[in-house]
Formats: C-alpha cells, structure tokens, sequence
C-alpha cells in the first residue's frame, strides 16, 4: 500500500552487523512478483520505493502515490555491502514494518571451513615391440620386435645397407607437467673380439638430428666401418628436432650421456600420439670392412621420469 513500510533488521539483539549504513538504492535489487524499482526519491510510477539505511536496519517505505502489489518478493544486496558478526553464533533477522505480516528468522554464522583433498601419485611406462613394416617418422622396420620387445634382434648385417628394428614407448601419469623418457647405452655394440659397431655418424655421436648416412668405410679407421642411431616419432619432442615424414637420426646416447626421446609437459593417457605414446626406430648400417663377429652386443636403457 502507499506509504506502507517494511524493515529488515539485522541482529536486533546485539547489533553486530556492520556496514548496513553504506547501503544505497543502486545496492539493492528488488524482484519477484512483488517487485519494485528502489529509487532516490518518489516519482509518480506505480510500483516505487524509497531506501532508509540506518545502523542495524534497511527500511523500505511505498512512496505515497505508489502502490506495490502483495505477493513473493526477492529483496538482493549487493555483495560486499554488509559485514557478518566475527563470533560464531545464531542471530535474528527481523522482518516488521507498518505492513500486516512481521516475522522473525535467523541466520548462523560458523568458523570458515578449510577443504583439503589427496590425490594419488601415478605413473606407468611401457615398452612394446612393433610389427615389421612399421614406418616410425619416415624409417621402415625391417623385422619385428613383437615377439620380444626386450630385444632388438638385428640378425646378420647386410653389407652397405640399413637394417631399422622399433619399440613402441607408452606413459600414463597424473604429473602435472608431464614427464620425459632419455635412453642411454652401457657401451657401444661390441663383440668378443673387440670388433665395434659405433654411434652415428662414424662414431660422432651426433647430437644434432641430421638425415641417415652410410658409414665412410675409410681404410685403417674402424670407427668409420658401421654405426648405429636412432629416431622419435615424437613429433613435438624439442621443438620437433626428429622431423616429420623423413627421420633425422642422432647418435648421442653413448654411456657417458643419454638422448631424450620421448616427452609431454602434462598429464598423459598411455595412448595418444606425442602425448602418451611414441616410437624409437634404432638402424645400423655397415660396410664391407665392418670386422666379421655373430655376437656383436649391448644393453639400452630407458629411464622415465615424471615431473611434478
């Protein structure tokens, strides 16, 4: 009705609310089917009130030539307006006024609740063997690594021609940034005798990716006989250095160091390409004068690490 008024009164007890004096018309929204415009001063529209901000109260007055049809009314204040009591306890919110029906409610103001959660480390790595015919970043297997693939079986060396055999490498982990898989040689390929196949390129142990290359085969130069390197498929490892659709090939994971090989930078589900999967190709290729022995050897290893 015009002129009618509804109060709220905050904590009519003891008066702890703070900051009710600050709150202006354009804090408050008022909506609903009862709804009306809060305005600095009345105006001859049907549905206004005026605002009166006090310490411990917001009053609400119909102004006289208004009126505000009675129904659900969704009274909002801006956030940051009012200030909770700082002791923990039950405090009464009064609904009065010269309108017919007053009421009392309460809200509960309770210490502020601290969260905490765990999650549990995990981390997976793999190494698989893959099918003959498997192109790993432009190089073709030449045999399979299936069967065993703790093995890279190269068989009897054909002369002046390349011989590439693969694994397939998957990572599944939660680590937040991801993780990075290097491989690392005990001793180049060795034989009984001494005899040496040795790192790409002619025992340069090449760090820097270049394309495949047969060995020099220079007389009374060994190092220069055969050599071995190896390939990624991972398309994004550093910058993607291995390339793509045609393998650059490094040489530099000598026992004295180790070559990175695969990587992600977040978490990684065990099957995505780049992200968690990848695949390593190793070729060796030798010449006529690469010394004759069948039990030429050495031991790769591979060392994931997550990064947290």
């Amino acid at each position: 009705k015009a002129a009618e008024t509804v109060e709220i009164f905050f904590d009519p007890l003891t008066f702890l609310f703070t900051g009710l004096s600050t709150v202006t018309s354009t804090d408050v929204t008022w909506s609903g089917s009862a709804s009306a415009t809060i305005v600095v001063s009345c105006s001859g529209s049907t549905n206004n009130a005026t605002l009166t901000a006090g310490t411990s109260s917001l009053k609400f007055t119909v102004c006289a030539s208004n009126s505000i049809n009675a129904g659900t009314a969704n009274i909002l204040i801006a956030n940051n307006r009012i200030t909770n009591p700082g002791t923990e306890g039950s405090y009464v919110i009064r609904i009065a006024g010269t309108q017919t029906n007053n009421a009392d409610t309460r809200v509960a103001i309770v210490k502020h609740v601290i969260v905490t959660a765990a999650v549990d480390t995990s981390f997976t790595f793999t190494v698989a063997g893959v099918a003959t015919g498997t192109t790993i970043n432009g190089a073709t297997t030449t045999y399979s690594t299936v069967p065993n693939p703790a093995s890279l079986p190269f068989g009897t060396l054909p002369i002046n021609a390349p011989v590439t055999l693969g694994q397939q490498l998957n990572v599944a982990t939660n680590a937040k940034n991801g993780f990075t898989v290097t491989v690392v040689e005990n001793q180049d390929l060795t034989s009984q005798t001494g005899a040496t196949i040795h790192l790409f390129a002619n025992a340069g142990a090449d760090a820097t990716p270049h394309t495949w290359s047969a060995p020099s085969s220079t007389l009374n130069n060994a190092q220069t006989y055969g050599h071995i390197g190896l390939t990624s498929d991972d398309s994004d490892l550093n910058g993607g250095e291995f390339g793509t659709g045609a393998a650059l090939f490094v040489g530099n994971f000598q026992s004295t160091s180790s070559r990175q090989v695969f990587n992600s930078t977040g978490t990684s589900d065990g099957t995505t390409q780049n992200i968690g999967l990848a695949k390593v190709a190793y070729r060796i290729q030798i010449g006529a004068l690469q010394a004759a022995a069948n039990d030429y050897t050495n031991i790769l290893t591979y060392v994931a690490t997550p990064v947290f």
